[in-house]
């Protein structure tokens, strides 16, 4: 790399932070070197908010460049400068300054030749709109020029059109988006302060994922202070610094203004502004005022606005500015005002530094009422406050173990982690093993919570001593057999919790919530159905609706309705219901992303799943993971992703635990990887445990875990046909007993691929149509691919070549259209050998792509992502997918560097 009028680099050198501040930041790396490659002009907007690490990053990369490096760095007091920003980047050179093709023409003797040269203008926002319009000409009218225009900018921070003037300059725009809890963590240990996913992923929230933020609060606080999940973090020195002098900048309303939704804990509305303040009159004026100066966020709906601090480190910084004594008469005065019981309490508690029972009493008396909702997250934040304001010490021991025992409720395990020491340090009571059984299911841990959950409901005396805690550990013990897979024990405990709690109480909604499950896994569909619709009419509204929801979509997935399903668990995901929890969502998205890959839509599966591991490890359920992690592998695998399937399935194995619901899916997700490996000797190694376990839980259920028609399918493959045949039967009685239609259509592409393997073709086909016709019924798109598949597999190796040829074309473009690249190529090797139309297929090339294919091929080989290539042609990005999938197929290439070496002609 040779560096060319470089004022930015020795103003502003690359700092030993750097490389640890780039870490998550992989992709757009690779996307930005991508266009450092090739020939021809370009330019790329690099955006980001202060703090986002834009000058870090496009500094890494131009220190990596091979070629000539031009440097230069916008400056607000330099913007009025025409020609400024082409000063630095070509010192020494004549640049007119009003013709833009002749200073264009100036810049471009200046680059160099041979290898690309790259043009890096940091803080572009505040670079002369003069250098900037050059800067478009030189890419829009030198088309043999091999040179990569770089502006790292934050547009929002750009001068009266600036900011529409950069985004005409680049033709590419790489947005940095906030870094994730991962990226924050790898951040954390390059700087010898390593913290759990809680830790990373609440530094991440209360930065915003900037790594200039992570960097300087890492460096500020000592290590000792990230051990305590639930120590306040304060706001980085810069940012403290400018809050206080944006703050004392604004008039007397909007700092009053600033100050109260700083002490409030949601947006606040401006009747209660105004209420606290003394000063209504002023609120809509002070809110414009505060947020023109970035310290206040406007919020609210058509009903009306509402206010909040900027951002996590605006509150804090305001907070300390304040005081401790300031902010407590705040909050006190704010509870005088505030109309939600809830709020108000939770105001006037953290306004009182010691102990007063009157107002814990209050505190949990208002806890009872909103677990009545099932709002577990209030109901821990309200007994957690209780609890530090009793006065007798077995009091407050119980109430923090009830707060314990609502933050698992509301999937907070890794907060309920922090506080098992202090809740172990307690007497022995039912209460206190019900939370740590609970915790421990959902950690993945059977055998704990099995004993724990055993001795709590001894010392409950099996309900006739306690009947009320004896309830809470019948509905634990519900949860502990969901997981286990054992029907109908769940049914068994779920009424007990009922019985002893009363029917509208909150354990007793909660156990009714997912006893349909139980049912369903016992094998009583009908029963299952029916109790969803009478919970269903029972419980709309409120947090208790979201478990409800879940359940519901759960069986409606099992049950083969994939739409109601899909409908259902997209409403169950978020928690934006007062309470909602967690753990309900998790479960949400782990099967939402089953739903979407049955369903055909493996790009919202990849998403559902992504969001499903980032929460898992936000809060600490282990539990789930095995189950999000096998529908990724699956879609990796069959995309012919084999590193990423890898890592889904040992991410899943390692989550993998003595409950069904997790050893399952990591068995299925090995299965499925050895399958599309075509080691089908590895598929029964790893679906063996399942049929040895026949009978103990809900693996044998037709609809909840689908791998019967693949171990049976094996045992066809691999030779062994008395076993299939053995295994066949009972799967396939039970199934038409159910009367559950994608077992049946799965199983019976393996029983017509055992009748063709043994030569009885005569009944071969008729199974196989069968199966078709069942399959084609339903919306399960894999499914539909993979009984075709068998079918023209089956069909080809008994000589009907004709027929084998129209199934497998058919099952060709079904996998094309999910993006199946390995099945595409099994289905093209097929055909090959088939030897129908193998003549037509091995002449396919470059030129046999339609014109929108050859739109596609031509963006994503000169750099663009799936999503900018749909942008730029106005089509869906899964549509993009579908074009590539045949593309790759045409032209016989399995990587875009593949394919751009067969368009140049290589």
């Amino acid at each position: 790399m040779r560096a060319v009028g470089d004022p930015g680099a020795g103003a502003d050198p690359a700092g030993p932070g750097d490389a640890a501040g780039l870490a998550g930041r992989a992709d757009e790396i690779a996307r930005l070197r991508g266009l450092l490659t090739g020939s021809g002009p370009c330019a790329v907007l690099v955006t980001g908010p202060a703090g986002a690490g834009t000058s870090a990053l496009v500094r890494a990369v131009a220190d990596r460049h091979d070629g000539q490096v031009h440097r230069a760095r916008g400056a607000s007091w330099e913007a009025g400068r025409a020609g400024g920003v082409l000063a630095q980047l070509v010192p020494g050179v004549a640049v007119p300054g009003t013709d833009a093709f002749a200073a264009a023409n100036a810049v471009a003797g200046a680059c160099g030749t041979g290898a690309r040269t790259l043009l890096l203008v940091d803080d572009a926002h505040e670079a002369d709109p003069w250098s900037l319009q050059v800067l478009s000409t030189l890419t829009g009218h030198h088309p043999g020029l091999d040179v990569t225009v770089v502006l790292a900018a934050r547009p929002a921070d750009a001068g009266p059109g600036v900011a529409d003037l950069l985004r005409r300059v680049a033709t590419t725009e790489i947005a940095l988006r906030p870094l994730d809890a991962t990226a924050v963590g790898a951040i954390a240990t390059a700087h010898g302060v390593p913290l759990d996913v809680a830790g990373a992923d609440r530094l991440a929230r209360h930065t915003g994922g900037r790594p200039r933020h992570v960097l300087a609060l890492l460096a500020e606080l000592p290590p000792h202070a990230w051990s305590d999940p639930h120590a306040r973090l304060p706001a980085p020195p810069e940012v403290a610094t400018s809050v206080a002098q944006r703050r004392a900048a604004l008039s007397g309303p909007a700092r009053a203004l600033l100050d109260v939704v700083a002490v409030l804990d949601r947006p606040a509305e401006p009747d209660e502004i105004g209420a606290v303040t003394g000063d209504p009159g002023t609120v809509l004026a002070a809110l414009a005022e505060s947020a023109r100066a970035g310290l206040v966020a406007r919020a609210g709906s058509r009903w009306g606005p509402a206010a909040a601090p900027a951002d996590p480190m605006v509150r804090a910084a305001v907070l300390d500015l304040l005081g401790p004594d300031v902010v407590a008469a705040l909050r006190r005065r704010a509870g005088e005002f505030v109309d939600d019981p809830t709020r108000r309490l939770t105001l006037l508690a953290g306004s009182v530094p010691g102990r007063d029972d009157g107002l814990a009493a209050e505190l949990d008396t208002r806890a009872g009422e909103e677990a009545g909702a099932g709002a577990w997250s209030t109901v821990a934040a309200l007994l957690t406050e209780a609890s530090r304001l009793t006065t007798e010490r077995r009091l407050r021991e119980e109430r923090l173990v009830r707060a314990v025992d609502a933050l698992v409720g509301a999937g907070e395990c890794r907060a309920a982690e922090a506080l098992v020491p202090v809740v172990e340090a307690t007497r022995e009571t039912p209460l206190r093993g019900a939370v740590l059984g609970y915790l421990a299911v959902l950690r993945g841990q059977a055998d704990t919570a099995s004993a724990g959950l055993g001795r709590a409901w001894e010392q409950a005396g099996t309900g006739g001593t306690d009947r009320a805690v004896a309830a809470l550990v019948a509905q634990r013990y519900v949860l502990h057999a969901l997981a286990r897979g054992r029907g109908e024990e769940l049914v068994t405990w779920a009424d007990r919790t009922i019985a002893l709690a009363g029917p509208d109480t909150p354990h007793a909604v909660e156990a009714a919530a997912i006893r349909g499950l139980g049912l369903s896994a016992a094998g009583r569909p009908d029963e299952a159905r029916a109790a969803y619709e009478a919970v269903s009419d029972r419980v709309r509204h409120g947090a208790q609706a979201q478990r409800v929801t879940m359940g519901r979509g759960w069986l409606h997935l099992l049950q083969d309705d994939l739409g109601r399903a899909r409908a259902d668990l997209e409403s169950a995901v978020p928690t934006t219901v007062l309470g909602g929890s967690s753990r309900i969502s998790l479960w949400a998205l782990a099967w939402l992303a089953r739903t979407r890959f049955l369903a055909g839509d493996w790009d919202g599966a990849l998403r559902a799943a992504g969001q499903g591991r980032e929460l898992a490890g936000r809060t600490g359920i282990a539990l789930v993971t095995p189950l999000i992690e096998w529908t990724a592998a699956q879609v990796h695998a069959l995309r012919d992703e084999p590193e990423r399937a890898e890592r889904a399935a040992l991410a899943a194995e390692a989550g993998s635990s003595e409950y069904e619901v997790a050893r399952v899916p990591a068995l299925l997700a090995r299965a499925q990887l050895a399958e599309v490996r075509a080691d089908y000797a590895a598929v029964l190694r790893a679906l063996e445990p399942l049929h040895r376990s026949a009978g103990t839980g809900s693996t044998d259920e037709p609809g909840w875990w689908p791998w019967t028609d693949m171990y049976a399918n094996a045992l066809v493959v691999t030779g062994d046909l008395d076993a299939a045949e053995e295994f066949l039967r009972p799967h396939e009685r039970r199934a038409a007993l159910r009367g559950h239609r994608s077992t049946l259509a799965r199983l019976g592409y393996a029983r017509g691929r055992l009748l063709g393997a043994r030569g009885e073709h005569d009944a071969a086909w008729p199974a196989f149509e069968e199966a078709l016709r069942v399959a084609d019924r339903l919306p399960h798109r894999y499914d539909r691919a993979r009984v075709r598949f068998a079918y023209g597999q089956t069909l080809r190796r008994a000589g009907k070549r004709r027929d084998a040829d129209a199934m497998l074309s058919a099952s060709r473009e079904m996998w094309a259209g999910l993006g199946a690249t390995v099945y595409v190529r099994r289905c093209d090797r097929e055909l090959k050998a088939g030897g129908v139309h193998a003549g037509a297929r091995a002449e396919r090339g470059p030129a046999d792509l339609t014109p929108q294919e050859r739109a596609v091929a031509d963006l994503v080989t000169g750099g663009r992502t799936n999503r900018e290539a749909a942008a730029e042609l106005q089509v869906s990005v899964k549509t993009v997918q579908y074009h590539l999938t045949r593309i790759y197929a045409k032209v016989g290439v399995r990587s875009r560097a593949e394919l751009a070496g067969r368009l140049s002609g290589g």
